[in-house]
């Protein structure tokens, strides 16, 4: 069974830095392109990075993002990552993952999610 599992969420102040993981089990993950979304009550899902499955893979950012946060893997511990750094408020938000099959179209999992909270 797939799972992909987040972590590193929480309360941060504005400027600061937060480090998320996502585990995953079931799959290998050097199969896979690696993404990050969030979402805010209402709204719908962004997506703000993005890391195709080679390990020195290609990346791309949302502009709201860019050159804030950096997506990475490590494919041997089967774990993608998210450094955020300067953080704003408006990142507030719940953060999944998503891994997507480069090699069976429409095979996606997601993780449940982690909380951002940016405030003072």
């Amino acid at each position: 069974q797939v799972q992909l599992v987040e972590s590193g969420g929480g309360l941060v102040q504005p400027g600061g830095s937060l480090r998320l993981s996502c585990v995953t089990f079931g799959l290998t993950l050097s199969n896979y392109a690696m993404k990050w979304y969030r979402q805010v009550p209402g709204a719908e899902r962004e997506l703000i990075a993005g890391m195709t499955r080679a390990g020195g893979g290609t990346t791309n950012y949302a502009d709201s993002v860019k050159g804030r946060f950096t997506i990475s893997r490590d494919n041997a511990k089967n774990t993608a990552f998210l450094q955020m750094t300067r953080l704003k408020p408006e990142d507030t938000a719940v953060y999944y993952c998503n891994a997507e099959s480069e090699q069976i179209p429409g095979q996606v999992y997601w993780g449940r999610g982690t909380q951002v909270t940016v405030s003072s």
